[in-house]
């Protein structure tokens, strides 16, 4: 498994980027050597109206995203900091719609490999019934502080990983590759959103 990896995740406005929906928040862990090494997050202003349902569950207001940096600005933050570190994310699908949707807006592509820890979740545990995040967090014990902000779901998924990765590599998966052919043999790859 690669040593370093970028932990992604978003806060938006709703859940498709093709219903106008758009993101208003980064939120990066960087794991290296299987540990958080480093985090980065922003606020951002991609031109949205937050609706007041995602206000009540991100604390994300209108306001906070008028004053936040533009878009096209995050973004080359964002890719500076992960630089060429595969990606992961939770339910990485929903995360890497928002990243395709600002690529033509931002200039920025994001080409790496991309990990996904439901699929994985599902690899190491395919008969748990839930592959939530707070699913996984509960199972493993794992703290879960400022959910559904970027940064704190950005957080409990790297420690997920970390969980997930010593199981994964009782199975014999100790490869980038491996990991990825595995998450797609599970019954949530071939789910479209």
């Amino acid at each position: 498994m690669p040593d370093r990896i970028a932990v992604i995740d978003f806060e938006t406005t709703g859940m498709s980027p093709a219903q106008g929906a758009r993101p208003t928040e980064i939120g990066v862990a960087m794991i290296e050597g299987g540990r958080i090494v480093a985090r980065y997050q922003s606020l951002m202003n991609a031109g949205a109206w937050v609706p007041p349902f995602i206000e009540q569950l991100t604390g994300i207001s209108n306001a906070m995203v008028r004053s936040a940096p533009p878009v096209a600005q995050v973004m080359a933050e964002a890719a500076e900091f992960i630089g060429e570190a595969p990606l992961l994310a939770h339910n990485a699908a929903f995360d890497m719609k928002f990243l395709q949707m600002l690529e033509p807006r931002t200039g920025i592509a994001f080409r790496q490999p991309v990990l996904d820890t439901l699929l994985l979740s599902a690899v190491v545990h395919p008969h748990q019934e839930s592959h939530r995040l707070e699913a996984l967090a509960e199972r493993f014990g794992i703290p879960v502080l400022g959910r559904h902000t970027a940064l704190g779901d950005a957080m409990v998924t790297a420690e997920v990983w970390l969980h997930l990765l010593g199981q994964l590599q009782a199975m014999g998966i100790h490869t980038l590759g491996q990991a990825r052919e595995a998450a797609q043999q599970t019954y949530f790859a071939r789910l479209k959103y």
